[in-house]
């Protein structure tokens, strides 16, 4: 299976923007789920899943996690 492309900054940055957009707008729900789309720093993976559990992060974009603690990670 080919590898995705990380994300650039600015596109990190546009999708954190429009999310942003979205809430001051009253949607919530789209900010949120556009947000997961954005990959989370792999510290943060780490901490979220040490805090809240592996099924917080369900649906959230855990490519970068997944390339520095390598697949399967979440369930280890």
């Amino acid at each position: 299976m080919p590898q995705a492309q990380a994300m650039t900054l600015d596109e990190k940055l546009a999708i954190s923007i429009k999310s942003a957009e979205l809430e001051k707008a009253g949607d919530e729900e789209g900010a949120i789920r556009l947000m997961k789309t954005a990959p989370l720093p792999p510290y943060i993976a780490k901490v979220i899943k040490e805090k809240a559990g592996a099924e917080y992060l369900a649906g959230w974009n855990l490519s970068e996690a997944e390339a520095e603690f390598g697949p399967g990670w979440l369930n280890k």
